[in-house]
């Protein structure tokens, strides 16, 4: 699912924009982690459904697909649209970092 990735992408962008050079080329393997796994993409309940729109379900899939696929269940919690909107970063983001290298 390709859903805001290019927002993703621009949001990767700035965070790149914003840390040590040096240690961006010391910690290429950390990018991701830093990047999309220490702070969140986007806080608050309401915002959160306003930028899922009309794709919940197939999130909430592409969610249930990489967490089956990578850990053998599915531990987000679907019912907290904070929390599927940042894991769904977290997942497109790691595409995007990986492309990125």
């Amino acid at each position: 699912m390709t859903y805001k990735y290019e927002e993703i992408k621009e949001y990767f962008v700035d965070w790149m924009k914003e840390q040590d050079a040096e240690w961006l080329k010391d910690n290429k393997d950390d990018w991701h982690h830093h990047a999309f796994n220490t702070d969140y993409y986007i806080i608050g309940t309401h915002k959160a459904i306003e930028w899922m729109g009309d794709k919940v379900f197939e999130i909430i899939e592409t969610i249930k697909e990489y967490e089956e696929d990578n850990f053998g269940e599915v531990t987000t919690d679907i019912s907290s649209p904070e929390k599927l909107v940042n894991m769904y970063a977290y997942i497109v983001g790691e595409q995007v970092v990986n492309e990125w290298r």
